[in-house]
């Protein structure tokens, strides 16, 4: 699946492009603080990534016989007044993680095998996890290269790109983890920054 998704998640340094984000179905579990220092995130991340296989096994066993990759970890951060989003104060994101679905995976699948695990592994905030849509239509990405924490410059030349072309942002910071910090040394962490954004009509 990344390969015919290949215009979407890949990026290069220093290099901002301009493009079309239709509407994928991902996923999704919602939460609240730091994720370098809260146990809820590491919960929520597990229970992401634990109904992901379980999704890949389960329809690469079925009748369907398709086999897929699991894509990329993704985030949304915010905090309730954006025009206060500081990366100095983490405590306050909210945040959605994230994990791209095929289009044939349906609600009663995610449910089933939810239940199912729920059972056998009984993990916390496994059924927080729900399949959703999102729709950010027109955005704005480019590559962060290195910890996570250094994003700043490369947030800041985003956003003045975007303001540059006559745009306006929009919605909530999008980033796409390419690479495990867990496997990764934090120097070569390879991150998508991603933002929607709209251009107001004028008459």
């Amino acid at each position: 699946m990344l390969k015919s998704l290949k215009v979407l998640y890949t990026a290069k340094l220093g290099q901002i492009k301009f493009l079309e984000v239709p509407p994928f179905n991902y996923l999704s579990i919602d939460g609240k603080g730091d994720p370098n220092t809260s146990q809820v995130y590491k919960d929520a991340v597990q229970a992401l990534y634990s109904l992901a296989y379980a999704i890949k096994f389960a329809i690469k066993q079925g009748k369907q016989e398709i086999d897929f990759k699991v894509m990329p970890l993704e985030g949304l951060w915010w905090v309730e007044d954006m025009s206060k989003f500081n990366i100095e104060h983490k405590e306050e994101w909210l945040w959605s993680m994230m994990i791209l679905q095929p289009q044939f995976v349906t609600r009663q699948l995610v449910d089933d095998l939810r239940a199912s695990l729920l059972k056998k592994k009984g993990f916390p905030l496994l059924n927080q996890v729900q399949l959703v849509t999102l729709q950010e239509g027109k955005c704005a990405q480019t590559l962060h290269a290195g910890p996570y924490a250094a994003e700043g410059l490369t947030i800041v030349n985003l956003h003045k790109a975007i303001a540059e072309k006559g745009f306006q942002r929009m919605g909530k910071h999008h980033e796409i983890y390419l690479n495990s910090p867990l496997k990764t040394a934090h120097e070569k962490l390879r991150t998508i920054i991603r933002q929607p954004l709209f251009k107001e009509q004028t008459t």
